[in-house]
């Protein structure tokens, strides 16, 4: 059974038209297939999905990123990579199997591939969590990438993850101290490292595992530090200005590498990754031998110097905050009032000063008054 997004009503429509011409037993029995009907309808279908995924606001394209079929971190190791080997266990406490990580080969190149997994059915989600990692699973990930700085293999890391788990567990085991950590560790390597953000790229739990030197990211995936309903809440106090939120944050593809916060975007087909998968597959294969030829090519001292430098530069040539929130009038009109106050005070001065002297005389006489 598919699953349909609330814009989607037009898509669903049309492949419920195409499935019942395909079946010859349908509600009004025995019947030919009309090829001619089935094209014409699958042509319409084409040029809606086109229409709506090139004109999704930043809130539509979150629904895509969180979509329940969109291809997952296991999907793309199986299908990737070769002779995947996983390594479980931090060493501390535990494994965590919101997280995938092991040795894997790409294109006859050992390499070392972490992944956040939310699963693909109800039980596999609430085995994986949710794709919310715990202080073991991103332990699990810094053993990992020392490992590979070892042995001077590149590391592969896909991101899909609404956030670290913020259990009360996750809280007494050091989850802000293993995502500081595993950052620390993600900027000293020695080694390439390559971030994917396949679907959602969630708070601190994403940054952990994406201070890379490459960070390649889905057309329909986002990256924020926060949820847009987390974000409409604090701010607007309502959580349901999740557009307004996602949209000041700017947490698009689009968004991000105009901002220069990733390096490349990779293109989905018409209607998402889930709606086509062999396509997504090639693209996202294309991008990491691109990207990791790009990398092998230097020396130690340069890749750890390329990946300083790209996070030192974010925000250096372009403002982040240009007028973000000026469609909000909670701040704007309130700071507005407070300076047309202070200049119309400024104005009457004199005024100003005789209604404070005379208002403070009145205020001694009456209490001569009272003290008699």
């Amino acid at each position: 059974m598919k699953n349909y997004l609330n814009f989607e009503n037009d898509v669903k429509n049309i492949e419920a038209e195409i499935d019942r011409l395909k079946d010859p037993y349908n509600n009004e029995g025995i019947s030919t297939v009309d090829t001619n009907k089935i094209n014409k309808l699958q042509t319409d279908l084409d040029k809606r999905l086109k229409e709506i995924y090139s004109n999704l606001d930043p809130w539509q394209t979150t629904l895509v990123a969180r979509h329940e079929d969109r291809p997952k971190s296991k999907f793309f190791i199986d299908n990737i990579f070769s002779n995947f080997f996983p390594l479980s266990g931090d060493r501390l406490f535990g494994e965590d199997k919101s997280s995938i990580a092991g040795l894997a080969i790409f294109e006859g190149r050992s390499v070392i591939v972490i992944g956040q997994e939310k699963g693909d059915d109800l039980n596999s989600r609430i085995e994986r969590n949710f794709g919310m990692m715990r202080p073991e699973g991103y332990r699990k990930s810094i053993r990992l990438m020392k490992i590979a700085d070892k042995f001077g293999l590149p590391v592969v890391i896909f991101i899909d993850t609404p956030g670290a788990y913020p259990g009360v567990g996750a809280e007494e085991r050091g989850q802000a101290e293993a995502i500081a950590k595993s950052i620390e560790c993600s900027l000293s390597l020695g080694v390439p490292t390559i971030s994917i953000i396949i679907g959602e790229g969630g708070s601190g739990g994403a940054i952990a595992l994406a201070s890379s030197n490459k960070i390649l990211m889905f057309e329909n995936a986002i990256y924020s530090v926060i949820s847009p309903e987390g974000c409409a809440s604090i701010l607007w106090r309502d959580p349901k200005k999740t557009l307004e939120a996602a949209t000041a944050m700017k947490l698009t593809s689009k968004d991000l590498l105009e901002l220069k916060i990733i390096d490349e975007i990779i293109p989905e087909p018409s209607g998402g990754a889930h709606r086509d998968r062999d396509q997504i597959l090639r693209e996202l294969k294309k991008s990491i031998a691109r990207n990791l030829g790009e990398l092998t090519t230097m020396s130690r001292q340069d890749i750890i110097d390329h990946r300083k430098n790209k996070f030192l530069n974010i925000g250096r040539n372009k403002n982040l905050s240009n007028n973000l929130l000026s469609s909000d009038n909670l701040f704007s009109d309130r700071v507005s009032n407070i300076f047309n106050v202070r200049n119309k005070i400024g104005k009457k001065k004199t005024y100003t000063f005789l209604l404070i002297t005379i208002f403070s005389i009145l205020i001694l006489f009456m209490l001569q008054l009272f003290l008699r």
